[in-house]
């Protein structure tokens, strides 16, 4: 990652903070209008995520959908996505410990509950998907000591608002660089850590089955669990309506039990809750994040790499 610093980030910051600021003065339905009209705006602009969207889509389903649908979905996951970056500004402030239920259904949360009460550590999963960090507001607001593992943003000063915003609402973020280790102690401790597990990890990474094709996946989760014996509960976070209203749900939790016998555990593990967010994408594919290069590195290209450069040295 290139962090970005200096006069140009710093107008940038500018920017998206007066957009940010801009928003916060009308009501949350007018909002809603304004992101169907913003991504309208995106497709006449550029048809690139657009596309993207729906090759994803048609690579994942199949013939599942007609082609019809397919567009129709990519269009709405833009819409999706529009109103989620306005979300961002006001879903902090909306959210309290007194509030909740109005803006909040909870559905299947009851073994999760269960776990976090217990205060013997968990990690949290989800992918882009819905408002991924509406969890952790809730959490945050229930008085769950909540640990967010983030990639830091390219902007060192829009990083640094995001940060600061977010602890000050009750979520701490931990910098994803050498998360591991950190991770960790902060188990033992009890505490919650929580990981959007669905980015591409690059030629390192570990290949499991997403929508019946290859995905990179960091390996971190899987080794985390196996080492602080902690189960992993995969949530989300799904709009319901086009209003600030979301149901969340922690639908599958994987126990230290099931991976202890395994042959493989750590691609148990990872394939287990990877399997778990494609369960949850299907159920709304309208909320996920289609325009991220989810399937970018392929099986194989790291040793590909390795082999071509090889010969060329001989060469």
């Amino acid at each position: 990652m290139r962090t970005k610093a200096g006069v140009t980030a710093w107008l940038g910051y500018v920017a998206a903070r007066t957009a940010l600021a801009i928003v916060q003065i009308f009501p949350v339905s007018w909002n809603y209008r304004a992101a169907k009209l913003l991504a309208a705006g995106w497709v006449l602009l550029t048809t690139r995520h657009r596309d993207r969207a729906i090759a994803n889509l048609e690579a994942s389903f199949g013939g599942e959908y007609s082609r019809a649908q397919i567009e129709q979905i990519a269009e709405q996951c833009l819409v999706h996505w529009t109103m989620f970056a306005m979300e961002v500004v006001w879903a902090p402030r909306l959210l309290s410990s007194t509030n909740w239920t109005r803006y909040v259904n909870l559905a299947n949360f009851d073994e999760a509950l269960e776990i976090l009460l217990g205060g013997r550590g968990a990690i949290l999963v989800t992918g882009h998907y819905g408002h991924f960090e509406m969890t952790g507001y809730l959490l945050g607001c229930l008085g769950f000591d909540v640990v967010a593992v983030m990639r830091p943003l390219d902007n060192v000063y829009l990083n640094r608002y995001v940060v600061e915003s977010r602890r000050s609402h009750g979520l701490e973020l931990l910098d994803k660089k050498g998360a591991i280790e950190s991770s960790i102690g902060l188990v033992s401790a009890g505490r919650p850590i929580a990981f959007i597990a669905d980015q591409d990890a690059g030629s390192k990474g570990l290949f499991v089955d997403f929508f019946g094709r290859p995905a990179s996946t960091y390996k971190s989760i899987g080794l985390l669990a196996m080492r602080s014996k902690v189960p992993i509960i995969v949530g989300y976070a799904r709009r319901t309506g086009n209003r600030f209203h979301y149901e969340v749900g922690a639908p599958r939790v994987i126990h230290p039990h099931e991976w202890a016998d395994k042959e493989d555990p750590l691609r148990w593990i990872t394939q287990a809750y990877t399997q778990a967010i494609e369960d949850i994408v299907r159920a709304g594919p309208e909320q996920y994040l289609w325009i991220h290069r989810r399937w970018k590195s392929k099986p194989g290209a790291r040793k590909a790499a390795r082999r071509k450069q090889r010969n060329a040295s001989l060469s």
